[in-house]
């Protein structure tokens, strides 16, 4: 395992690669955004500010302030996800799949839905043009909804300038799609798979039955059945999301990275 090679426990491999592919990522985003743009807005971008539209930060500004009562929803996320890992981080000695999964739960409220959207607030309230990353995913009436507009704008950014849109002047806009979450699923491999040791192709798989699922609900088919709106939509993209988590998040990753990180943060408390 690359985790015995580097020697560093697997939680340590997971969060060195997240850390690697984020900053490249951040590189590769702020290449684009316009010049010239002050070296305080840059060093912003690249160390305080999760987002990956160069462009939105570098030259945006404020369209929509944040009010009292989405501070007050931030805190209370920020609130629920350190209280989950907390629970989990006591409980992480069991070996418990519950604790571990409670514990994903938890990391993803305190950063993506907390400590960013935290971080959006702040920008905004100063001027500068910061989008929350996470909008309402539960909202989503569509698979499609879910992925370009509700869960992770940043990677969505990323994906739809670098993959997407030079994919789709090569090859077709079914066949760019496919290709952009595959990669996606790469991605993922390097930061569940490998520091796992195991569960190779499962991050994959799953970005493709996503890929999948959007085209069977833009096709005329899927839009005859309603895929694509109302209560259908969500239904097909819940469906989908659900069920195919094991792939992405088998149990020998909960095991082996999970739940040592969390049982780390217990001992460091």
């Amino acid at each position: 395992m690359l985790a015995t090679e580097l020697n560093l426990p697997a939680w340590g491999v997971m969060w060195l690669l997240a850390v690697v592919i984020y900053f490249g990522c951040k590189a590769a985003a702020w290449s684009v955004a316009p010049r010239p743009v002050s070296w305080k807005r840059r060093v912003a971008f690249l160390v305080a500010w999760p987002g990956m539209d160069g462009r939105e930060f570098a030259t945006g500004t404020c369209k929509q302030p944040p009010r009292t009562k989405e501070w007050l929803f931030v805190a209370a996320k920020l609130i629920c996800g350190i209280m989950m890992l907390s629970w989990a981080s006591m409980n992480a000695g069991s070996e418990s799949l519950v604790a571990g999964w409670i514990a994903m739960i938890g990391i993803v409220f305190t950063l993506h839905f907390g400590l960013f959207h935290l971080l959006s607030c702040l920008w905004r309230s100063v001027g500068i043009e910061a989008t929350p990353l996470m909008n309402w995913p539960v909202a989503s009436h569509s698979l499609s909804d879910f992925w370009s507009n509700r869960w992770n704008r940043a990677f969505r950014d990323l994906a739809s300038q670098f993959l997407f849109r030079p994919l789709s002047r090569r090859v077709s806009p079914a066949m760019a799609l496919f290709l952009s979450f595959v990669a996606s699923g790469f991605v993922h491999e390097l930061v569940i798979a490998v520091p796992a040791g195991e569960g190779y192709g499962g991050p994959t798989l799953f970005f493709g039955i996503q890929a999948a699922g959007i085209l069977l609900e833009r096709s005329t088919m899927g839009k005859k059945w309603g895929l694509n709106r109302g209560l259908t939509g969500w239904l097909f993209a819940t469906t989908l999301l659900l069920l195919p988590v094991p792939l992405m998040l088998p149990p020998v990753f909960v095991h082996r990275v999970i739940l040592p990180f969390v049982a780390f943060l217990r001992m460091g408390s």
